[in-house]
């Protein structure tokens, strides 16, 4: 792919992946949900429980009839029905029910059946057409689907078929033999079409002697209504619930994506397009994550352009600073082989030496500059004894003032509070480049036997490092432009070039990434004159050194010593031998 095609915009879609990922998850739920409340497995059983509970108390009720009303002998242990006093009253006791009746004598022989007309076995057989049904063949259809795969679920309980013979017997039917022995019963089964029949059968009894069993049969055509009812209602709930998901999930989609759309295409067009006009969209109004990110998106975009144009300054600065020794060794270097004057040629030799010595500063000064941003970003923060810190370097200039013998030199004179050590978060080693430039700084502006002041002080929260200097001062109005890169305002009578004006800045840098602050100030006597340069740097305290911290710290100080260079010496040799 090339650059054009990554370039090129791509075309709108219609839904955002967030989009459909939204309405995937919301609706698959929502489907899974009324999948599972249109089982309705428990609500059927409770049902058919119901229906075989009623047909039990109808069958009880009919037997007794049939036991009073049909049976010829009074006489105790004995009786025969009348057969067609029997078919007479079965027909008008399910006249009013939709059930079947059937009564089996105690043999099983089939006396009478409500759905036949004439004889035991007749050619002529009533059959009663179901209740209409409602007017939803299309959910009748999807539910009559949705029940034959439900059928087939691993671990639900099979259902016999129901199977009748030409001519019947009591011993078909597991609860005409039930009821024959003088227990009732009731069984579940299903027919040819998959509908289920329901039916019991009761003994028929007189003075506790069984002359037979009834048996009722039912279709379960009110059962199957209920549920279409329940079903029905619950998909209607379901197709208002699910428009309502729709929108909802598309709002709750259109907050979310859309705007992280514009931030990306923002950002894109940040990258591609040139100039400062194009910015990253401003949703800092939304009190939510994505304002947050819009925020966040903008001040880095701001920071990138900040540091784009620190980077430009910083190649001008540096460009213009090395012009200048470059200039003066290139004339020097034309110069000195047209001068026969020893002399003369030594001193263009010396300037030639300075200005290549003034390169080699300028350059390891750039070189460190250039990589802080990096380095400081990379390095852990640390705690630090500051007050340990200040003190080893006061050492190192005193020693290396006494080893040079020069009486003249400032003096270094520090204040430490008498507490706790003063412990600040940050890097030792820059730390400790920043006070040496302070310090340095100082002691290039002080003059003979004088003294720079070194203070540690807690301010509130904050622990705060004061440098003074007994020199001239800083410039009027030029407090903040110190701390500028290449900028240099030096005491007089210091060879030219000694610094490159990158000391200060760097320390800013490194103490306000840090967290801390560095500034500078003059010093007033009573009259209001300029008595010396104050610099300031504030630090926020760390906590207390853990134990491996501490231990650390020991291991790197004994380095420092080279005590764990020595070789150790065996035990034996440490002991001292009885006498």
């Amino acid at each position: 792919m090339t650059n054009d095609d990554q370039n090129f915009p791509k075309p709108p879609r219609l839904l955002s992946p967030i989009t459909r990922r939204i309405l995937a998850v919301n609706v698959l739920a929502l489907a899974f949900l009324v999948t599972a409340v249109l089982y309705l497995e428990e609500y059927r059983k409770g049902l058919i429980e119901a229906k075989l509970e009623s047909l039990k108390v109808q069958a009880d009720m009919f037997a007794v009839a049939l036991a009073e009303g049909t049976v010829a002998s009074a006489a105790p242990g004995v009786g025969q029905f009348t057969r067609e006093t029997a078919r007479q009253m079965m027909h008008r006791l399910v006249e009013a029910s939709n059930a079947r009746a059937r009564l089996f004598a105690s043999n099983g022989e089939l006396i009478l059946d409500s759905r036949r007309i004439g004889r035991a076995g007749g050619d002529i057989q009533v059959e009663v057409l179901p209740p209409p049904q409602p007017d939803l063949p299309m959910a009748g259809a999807i539910f009559d689907l949705y029940d034959s795969l439900i059928y087939w679920l691993p671990g639900r309980a099979e259902i016999p078929r129901y199977e009748e013979r030409p001519i019947q017997h009591g011993s078909d039917y597991a609860e005409v033999s039930h009821a024959i022995r003088g227990d009732k019963a009731g069984i579940v089964r299903s027919n040819e079409v998959g509908r289920m029949v329901l039916s019991v059968a009761v003994p028929v009894q007189r003075y506790k002697h069984v002359l037979g069993a009834l048996m009722l049969s039912s279709a379960t055509h009110g059962i199957e209504e209920a549920l279409l009812e329940v079903r029905v209602d619950i998909l209607k709930i379901f197709a208002v619930a699910l428009a309502l998901t729709i929108l909802v999930s598309i709002y709750l989609a259109g907050t979310i994506a859309r705007p992280i759309l514009r931030l990306a295409q923002g950002a894109e067009r940040v990258r591609s397009k040139p100039g400062r006009e194009q910015t990253i969209p401003d949703l800092t109004k939304r009190d939510d994550e994505i304002g947050e990110l819009s925020g966040a998106m903008r001040d880095m975009t701001d920071a990138l352009w900040r540091r784009m144009d620190a980077i430009e300054s910083f190649a001008a600065d540096v460009s213009h600073e090395l012009k200048n020794p470059l200039t003066s060794l290139r004339s020097a270097v034309e110069t000195v082989g047209k001068i026969e004057d020893v002399a003369k040629r030594q001193h263009l030799m010396d300037i030639i030496l300075q200005d290549v010595d003034r390169l080699d500063r300028l350059i390891s000064d750039i070189s460190d500059a250039s990589r802080l941003d990096s380095e400081l970003s990379r390095a852990s923060s640390k705690s630090v004894d500051l007050a340990s810190l200040l003190t080893m370097l006061v050492d190192i200039h005193k020693s290396t003032h006494e080893d040079e013998g020069v009486d003249s030199a400032p003096k270094i004179h520090m204040e430490l509070p008498d507490q706790e050590p003063l412990l600040v978060r940050g890097m030792e080693d820059r730390l400790v480049q920043v006070f040496q430039n302070l310090i340095s700084n100082g002691l290039s502006f002080s003059p003979p036997n004088g003294t720079l002041g070194i203070r540690i002080e807690r301010e509130k929260q904050v622990i705060v490092v004061k440098v003074e200097d007994e020199g001239p001062g800083l410039p009027k109005g030029k407090e903040h432009r110190i701390f500028e890169r290449f900028y240099s305002e030096r005491p007089v009578g210091e060879d030219f070039g000694k610094h490159s004006g990158l000391g200060l800045s760097i320390s800013k840098q490194i103490i306000e990434s840090l967290g801390g602050m560095l500034a500078a100030e003059n010093r007033h006597g009573g009259a209001g004159q300029i008595t010396g340069a104050r610099f300031i740097v504030r630090l926020m305290p760390a906590d207390p050194l853990t134990k491996a911290e501490k231990k650390e710290k020991k291991k790197e100080s004994l380095e420092k010593t080279g005590l764990l260079a020595l070789p150790r010496l065996p035990m034996k040799s440490l002991t001292s031998k009885k006498s």
